[in-house]
């Protein structure tokens, strides 16, 4: 038991301590079935982009992070975990946390909720997923080349990745930052007993305003060794950028 309590800790703490820090991030990675892999290469890589842009960040797989002060963050990731994770009482805080000026940043699968288990934050994110065809290799296209997570990704970027089918029940307005070439792949290709159709215009990866914070939400991210590429690792660091302080977008 000791030695579960004390691994619970570790994992809550910060994992730079210097000083100078710019910003500080919240960023909650729970293991699920077909995440996990990537947990320790993603922890290591933010902590080499923290070093290197001298940010601090809080890294937990446990939800009680969100029973305490929210307001030292600013951003929370959402790193593969989606919000449903959270109980009653801890979505009621990150909701306050957001509409007292909190941040968000939303990757790969933690845009996937339940329809209607959190209608709140399926408005965070800007849109619902529906399914999503086997792992393919496309073209993905820049489509902002203003905001901060398209300065290190090439105009036609080859990515191999889950492309997301996605709905907009909500009617949120999003602003696109890369969106994925379908005639590059075969939406079609999915597993038996689903049926894969293509969007036409299809965001991959999207800024928006919400409550009376910043939201940055990348659905690029299924498989480990994503985050040990540079282009990948680029764009994720101008999100967080921009996310956690409002900067470098070019007008």
């Amino acid at each position: 038991m000791i030695g579960r309590v004390a691994a619970g800790i570790a994992l809550l703490t910060p994992a730079s301590a210097w000083a100078d820090s710019q910003f500080k991030l919240l960023v909650i990675a729970i293991p699920n079935k077909y995440h996990y892999e990537y947990i320790p290469v993603a922890r290591d890589s933010l902590e080499k982009l923290a070093k290197l842009h001298a940010f601090d960040f809080t890294w937990t797989n446990q939800t009680s992070a969100f029973d305490g002060d929210l307001s030292q963050y600013a951003a929370v990731m959402f790193l593969n975990t989606p919000g449903e994770e959270l109980s009653p009482a801890q979505r009621a805080k990150f909701e306050a946390y957001m509409r007292a000026g909190g941040n968000a940043i939303v990757v790969h699968r933690a845009a996937i909720t339940p329809p209607n288990n959190w209608v709140w934050y399926e408005k965070m994110v800007g849109r619902s997923f529906i399914n999503h065809p086997m792992v393919q290799t496309a073209v993905v296209t820049v489509t902002d080349r203003n905001f901060p997570a398209t300065f290190g990704v090439p105009d036609r970027w080859i990515w191999s990745d889950e492309f997301y089918v996605l709905a907009d029940p909500y009617k949120v307005r999003i602003n696109p930052v890369l969106k994925v070439d379908e005639t590059s792949y075969d939406p079609t290709r999915i597993w038996p007993g689903q049926v894969g159709r293509p969007m036409g215009d299809h965001p991959i990866a999207w800024y928006h305003r919400y409550e009376k914070g910043r939201v940055f939400v990348t659905t690029l991210g299924h498989n480990v060794e994503m985050y040990r590429d540079p282009h990948y690792l680029d764009h994720l660091m101008g999100g967080i950028y921009w996310t956690a302080t409002g900067r470098g977008q070019q007008r």
